[in-house]
């Protein structure tokens, strides 16, 4: 590798499992999975620099340049439209955006929907696709509260498992995406480090065909 290539990897179980898939691709840094406080790893005979960052700012350091790529939810990507080129779908961290209400919930639609959310944009874009009257409601936590409190009529957010809906009375109705873990890469990067990422990508496509 003759560039040093900057690797954003979300916190994580996740990031975990990401950083096992770019070690067996060739791009390993043993130290990254060391129990220490350290935020930036290094493997200087490869030029490989990984760090470790919150799940959501993925796309960030690597829409701004700080990452050369990372690896993001589908979930991000769609809600911040950063100006990223998305590489390849790596089939884990799998989940969905779902709409949710309380169970027997009955949308009557002359009235206004009214919609609590972490994800306004894919919310919104998933509702005006339908030609639906709704009022968004943008929460940060805690987003199954508001149809109990009757703050919300249904949530869209993020199911895995559902076992959060059922034991608050709550039901999955629809599905508004898929969503796994995206490789993203920067921009300009992507152009002028060209075949380090795409080895990169190649070497994690081979993975993702032999886990078939």
């Amino acid at each position: 590798m003759c560039e040093w290539i900057n690797v954003a990897l979300p916190k994580g179980r996740l990031g975990e499992k990401v950083y096992k898939m770019f070690a067996a691709a060739g791009f390993e840094c043993p130290e990254v999975l060391d129990d220490t406080r350290k935020l930036i790893f290094e493997n200087e005979p490869k030029k490989l620099r990984y760090f470790w960052v919150k799940p959501s700012d993925v796309a960030i350091y690597v829409e701004r340049g700080a990452a050369d790529v990372g690896v993001a939810g589908k979930d991000i990507l769609l809600e911040y439209q950063p100006e990223i080129f998305e590489l390849l779908d790596l089939n884990i961290g799998k989940c969905r955006m779902a709409v949710a209400a309380k169970k027997g919930f009955r949308d009557n639609p002359e009235r206004t929907l009214r919609v609590a959310t972490k994800f306004p944009r894919i919310a919104g874009e998933y509702y005006s696709k339908q030609g639906r009257d709704i009022d968004i409601i943008k929460l940060n936590g805690s987003i199954e509260l508001a149809p109990i409190l009757g703050l919300s009529d249904v949530i869209v957010d993020i199911v895995e498992t559902g076992t959060t809906l059922l034991e608050n009375n709550l039901e999955p109705t629809e599905t508004v995406v898929p969503i796994s873990a995206r490789l993203i890469a920067n921009r300009a990067s992507f152009q002028f480090k060209y075949n380090e990422i795409q080895t990169l990508v190649n070497g994690m496509k081979q993975q993702l065909e032999e886990s078939k």
